[in-house]
């Protein structure tokens, strides 16, 4: 199996050492380790290119925080050469045996199926894992709502993002078919290409903690951003008009963007955003109509 790393970074040099590191020391080798630099000022690239001269190291000038995460991955997935995709956020690192896991559980699952398919053979597509937590230094639990779910999961991924880009083994192909990272979203680009991603096929999960995610720091995307169920309500929008899907499926979308658009409704009533309120108001009128 050819994989191709896609690691974006920003003005993370020391972080994206232990990133990349991480890669070099899989008990599976990997095609090609992909760094799409956004413009960085604190010698990244430089660094990057002295310690790891096997890297492929593209650079492209700042695209706009936080867009700018969106717009590296993409151009990571089009340079690739590999037949899949493995993500990697700088900040994120990989357990030794993350990748050989992934690839001994697709060939292992090669032909099986499961839930709404019916019994119908097939291939997975995209495979995650389970995860580690720190925050600040100290190892969290994740809530429940965040437990890593298997097969068929798009209601799951209605709610909130259920799997970590730094999780993902994907085909390229699937992304090529279903669209790349929204680069007009500030925030949950990833909720965007999951929800497109899963109303079409089911995902594998490997229930190992193989990624260590690193939270707690200024620039993660989660702490720049209040409301971020107004970006969902975005990407939900845009897959009921823009895809194509079962009625179940676009029942369950219809309903999940009613509940977050009368919550930011009642936060912009109690803020007295009149603005905000009445275009809320208007899309929850005419979704609304829309509920059998």
């Amino acid at each position: 199996m050819n994989i191709s790393v896609v690691i974006p970074t920003f003005n993370r040099m020391h972080l994206v050492e232990r990133a990349i590191q991480s890669v070099f020391d899989q008990s599976y080798p990997v095609h090609e380790i992909i760094v799409v630099d956004d413009g960085s000022t604190d010698h990244t690239v430089a660094n990057i290119t002295q310690k790891f001269p096997r890297v492929k190291m593209i650079t492209q000038p700042n695209q706009g925080q936080p867009q700018g995460v969106s717009s590296a991955r993409n151009v990571g997935i089009r340079f690739a050469t590999g037949d899949w995709i493995a993500f990697l956020d700088s900040d994120d690192e990989w357990r030794e045996h993350k990748l050989a896991r992934q690839v001994e559980a697709l060939s292992q699952s090669s032909g099986q199926s499961s839930g709404q398919s019916s019994g119908h053979s097939l291939d997975f597509e995209i495979c995650h894992t389970d995860e580690i937590w720190i925050r600040h230094g100290k190892r969290v639990n994740p809530m429940k709502k965040h437990a890593k779910p298997d097969g068929w999961i798009f209601e799951q991924c209605l709610p909130l993002c259920c799997v970590s880009p730094s999780s993902v083994l994907v085909k390229k192909t699937l992304l090529e078919s279903v669209g790349f990272f929204d680069e007009s979203l500030p925030a949950c680009e990833d909720y965007d290409l999951w929800l497109r991603v899963f109303s079409r096929v089911q995902v594998l999960l490997v229930a190992e903690q193989l990624l260590i995610k690193y939270g707690g720091h200024k620039d993660q995307l989660s702490q720049k951003y209040w409301g971020m169920d107004r970006f969902r309500v975005a990407s939900i929008i845009k897959l009921l008009e823009r895809h194509d899907l079962s009625e179940h499926y676009r029942q369950c979308a219809v309903n999940m963007l009613l509940y977050k658009l009368a919550i930011l409704i009642k936060g912009f009533e109690k803020r007295k955003n009149t603005t905000d309120l009445t275009r809320y108001q208007a899309l929850y009128e005419r979704w609304g109509e829309r509920v059998c």
